[in-house]
């Protein structure tokens, strides 16, 4: 990744300021540094989406790809942006901190803007540089890693006592005001939750997180892109989340606070045999998804392999046949992956439709399966992308 304290001093000129013994550090007390960076990593869900809304029940964990966000003072009222990435420059002011579409990017830095300005801090000039090697726009919340990675750049740079939990909620708020909603807490309280090799499972109604240490020292973990395009996914989820909704209704008969995990120990036919089909098949994905986190966590922690592999088959089924959001590429990469013995598990992650497969193998197997992945291509017309990762710990400061 680019050496983002160089790059924001050299865009910015700090190295000049500092030559006056001039450190910029109005605001943050004696002796600070002008520029605060943190960086806050992807994650990934390896079970439990296409849950209840906002009572969703998640097996994930953060991902080694990262975003970093670095901030300094300016001695004027201007907030100006910088993605090394792209050389692409933005810029605003605090009275006209809003989302703007051509912004992209420097929305979700405006987020944080947001957070530290209704705390009450200076905030009316200020300079941000942004780089990262999160894949984007393939469910591993490269968004949401900017955002966190903002937060918590800014909350070094004033030295706030802001707690995990105060963390998310504000960054919840601040997004919901500049894009009029849409956030997802569960991304911003894995971020900051994660620990390096540990699962986390994440209990989206609790904002609760629990976890527990991985037990694949010896595999990797593949990220496969497909490269399928994505037309019209938000509707289709939308159809679905309201089946879903409409399945909890049904099966709720009137009764308050009840949620799908209260059928989850029940007789799942007994419950939904007179549900309308399409209504049941969504609904039953849900119900066994909660079975199936809990199962996981279960496997894991007992270093039941052999469990985990059928979990995580009986899943990617599970949305292929009653969600019904996998698509005939996906499940390629998927079966390609399952015919090889020693691996541990292949499913669908993100959205749908499309998107991204993840498989864990063991080390020794990457070649063989990246060699099959050559008729993919041949088949499909696409050339699938592969990303390895590892389990990563959460959002940090980085020493500038």
């Amino acid at each position: 990744m680019l050496d983002i304290g160089s790059i924001h001093c050299k865009e910015y000129e700090l190295e000049s300021d500092r030559s006056r013994g001039e450190p910029s550090t109005k605001g943050l007390g004696g002796g600070a540094e002008p520029v605060a960076i943190a960086e806050a990593p992807g994650r990934i869900h390896f079970l439990g989406e296409h849950g209840e809304p906002e009572a969703g029940l998640f097996l994930s964990a953060a991902i080694d790809r990262w975003a970093r966000v670095a901030v300094s003072f300016r001695k004027d009222n201007s907030l100006r942006f910088y993605a090394a990435d792209l050389g692409e420059r933005k810029r605003t002011t605090l009275i006209n901190l809003k989302y703007k579409r051509e912004d992209r990017w420097a929305n979700y830095i405006k987020v944080a803007i947001h957070i530290f300005a209704e705390l009450g801090f200076p905030v009316k000039g200020l300079n941000f540089t942004v780089v990262g090697d999160i894949p984007q726009q393939v469910g591993l919340a490269s968004s949401a890693a900017i955002e966190v990675a903002a937060a918590v750049a800014m909350r070094g740079f004033f030295h706030v006592s802001l707690k995990e939990d105060e963390l998310v909620e504000r960054i919840t708020a601040a997004h919901n005001t500049l894009f009029g909603g849409g956030a997802d807490p569960v991304d911003y309280l894995i971020s900051l939750s994660a620990r390096k090799d540990q699962f986390l499972m994440v209990d989206e109604a609790a904002l609760e997180v629990k976890k527990i240490k991985s037990p694949f020292s010896r595999y990797k973990i593949l990220i496969m892109d497909s490269r399928v395009p994505r037309l019209g996914v938000e509707d289709e989820l939308k159809l679905r989340q309201q089946d879903i909704q409409k399945g909890l209704e049904l099966l709720a008969q009137k009764q308050e606070g009840v949620s799908f995990r209260d059928f989850a120990t029940t007789d799942l036919m007994e419950s939904m045999g007179n549900l309308p089909e399409e209504i049941r098949r969504r609904s039953m994905h849900v119900v066994e998804e909660i079975r199936r986190v809990n199962d996981a966590v279960d496997a894991l922690q007992r270093k039941d392999l052999a469990s985990l592999s059928r979990i995580i088959q009986h899943s990617h089924e599970s949305l292929r046949d009653l969600y019904e959001v996998s698509c005939p590429e996906v499940d390629w990469l998927v079966k390609r992956a399952q015919e090889i013995e020693g691996v541990i598990g292949s499913r669908m992650t993100g959205q749908g439709f499309g998107g991204c497969t993840y498989t864990i193998m063991r080390n020794d197997l990457v070649e063989d399966y990246k060699k099959r992945l050559e008729d993919y291509e041949r088949i499909f017309g696409f050339r699938p992308v592969i990303y390895e990762v590892k389990i990563a710990t959460g959002s940090r400061m980085v020493p500038a």
